[in-house]
């Protein structure tokens, strides 16, 4: 594990708005790594957001913070977020171009080691389902990987445009995640014949990553699923990333 891990504004713009997303990285790394697009939850670029992209990029890559809201636009509490997260969220062609443009941007930073040949999203809540979009866009990554995200899209057949695989992270009592949301996510993925994965953690609920989320029976952190949940991320990126071409 890095302990040098950099983090550094990434500012462009979409249709004439700004965005400032964050680059977290090695600074000190020798060869080429993994780059990953990280989708936050519905608080946006947030402190809590940077501190897991801080730990993912420790363990060997490049991470590209999305802001998927717009510059300075931070919510400060549950009803902005909301409020923000529903603008972008009721739009998926918006949500898709913002993930695309935060993809894009990843892919521009050539004083990096990035390993542009190996690159994969993750997303929790809100942003579990942009990777999920991202995906279903048809964008060039190995793998997708949702935290406790919703996973409901307004076109199903899209997933025929996922190009590697995807790993389901849920909580078993996630009450933001339906029973019948998971039943047509599996007719999706399954009449797709696209790679997938489905880890249920048994009694955990929404936000099981979130050390902020203490909402009994709705939004609850759960370090032991957590830690479960992302050695799953983890493996599976070790497997997807093991065959790609090296720069």
């Amino acid at each position: 594990m890095s302990n040098d891990v950099t983090v550094r504004s990434v500012v462009y713009e979409i249709n004439g708005q700004a965005f400032e997303s964050r680059l977290v990285y090695s600074a000190s790394a020798s060869q080429p790594r993994p780059g990953l697009v990280m989708a936050p939850n519905w608080m946006g670029i947030s402190q809590g957001a940077e501190d897991i992209a801080r730990q993912v990029a420790a363990q060997g890559y490049v991470v590209l913070l999305a802001d998927l809201y717009g510059q300075g636009v931070r919510p400060a509490n549950a009803e902005k977020a909301g409020q923000a997260m529903t603008r972008v969220k009721d739009d998926r062609a918006v949500l898709r171009k913002r993930m695309q443009a935060a993809l894009k941007q990843l892919l521009a930073q050539k004083d990096v080691s990035l390993d542009a040949t190996r690159i994969a999203t993750f997303g929790f809540c809100f942003g579990g389902c942009a990777a999920l979009e991202l995906a279903r866009s048809g964008a060039d990554v190995e793998a997708t990987i949702t935290f406790h995200g919703t996973l409901d899209t307004n076109t199903p057949q899209d997933a025929h445009n996922i190009q590697g695989a995807v790993l389901v992270l849920h909580g078993g009592s996630d009450p933001m995640v339906p029973a019948d949301q998971l039943r047509d996510f599996k007719r999706e993925m399954d009449e797709a014949g696209v790679d997938w994965q489905l880890n249920v953690y048994g009694e955990a609920v929404h936000s099981f990553t979130d050390p902020e989320a203490d909402v009994p029976g709705r939004m609850m952190y759960d370090p032991r699923v957590s830690e479960r949940a992302f050695k799953a991320m983890y493996n599976l990126l070790d497997e997807v990333f093991v065959d790609a071409p090296t720069v």
